[in-house]
């Protein structure tokens, strides 16, 4: 199959929303999302304590963090394997090959990357904001929560930063959700697959769906930060 007849048969499948693609669709939705929302309820307070905090290392702490945001997603993916497959700690779950398990590696991806925008962006703060609070008497969690809801613009483009790399992931998702069709296969799975294949107009038609959620992401992190 030559390009043009691979192109016409990918926009064939997305006009008539070829059950193949839903799938693929569905399961990087859901799993980029849940991932997404676990990182940042992890990561936000680790990034909070780590910005505000005062102690001992805290600066080999922030370094190691930095180091962590830059872990290839294939490492990442070994180590949750080896966790979770029969032989490992975790293997008593049997997690491994299904979407929780893709969700557990997605999400110690990214929560590195979420604390890691956290610290710079309170960082970057006025401090006057925290203190003030603190002074009115807010609690400690108060006044973070204050903070957070001052820098919310910041904060929500963090969030699309991390959904961004989560919904174009690869390594992880291939490791430990063993791309298994109608069940943990992914539009980046399923387009290395069907590439592989030789299969092109399928991959096609869901590097278009990729690349309009990407350009959605961005569009929607710069409206939130409000750049053009």
């Amino acid at each position: 199959m030559n390009l043009t007849d691979a192109l016409a048969a990918a926009l064939d499948l997305l006009a008539t929303w070829d059950s193949r693609v839903v799938a693929a669709v569905s399961v990087s939705l859901e799993v980029a999302l849940l991932a997404t929302l676990l990182a940042t309820l992890l990561g936000a307070p680790l990034g909070f304590a780590i910005a505000t905090g005062r102690f001992r290392g805290s600066r080999a702490v922030e370094v190691a963090l930095n180091t962590a945001t830059a872990l290839p997603t294939v490492v990442v993916g070994l180590l949750v394997y080896s966790l979770l497959s029969r032989r490992g700690p975790l293997g008593a779950w049997e997690l491994l090959y299904t979407r929780s398990a893709m969700v557990i590696g997605e999400t110690l991806l990214i929560t590195p990357l979420m604390a890691a925008l956290t610290v710079a962006l309170v960082s970057g703060a006025d401090p006057r904001i925290r203190e003030t609070a603190l002074t009115l008497g807010a609690s400690r969690f108060g006044a973070a929560w204050t903070v957070l809801r001052e820098l919310r613009r910041g904060a929500l483009a963090a969030v699309a930063t991390g959904f961004g790399r989560l919904i174009s992931e690869l390594g992880v998702a291939l490791m430990v959700g063993g791309n298994i069709e109608n069940s943990t296969r992914t539009m980046t799975t399923a387009i290395a697959l069907e590439t592989g294949k030789g299969e092109f107009a399928l991959a096609l038609a869901l590097g278009f769906i990729l690349l309009g959620v990407a350009l959605l992401v961005n569009i929607g992190a710069a409206a939130v930060t409000g750049t053009r």
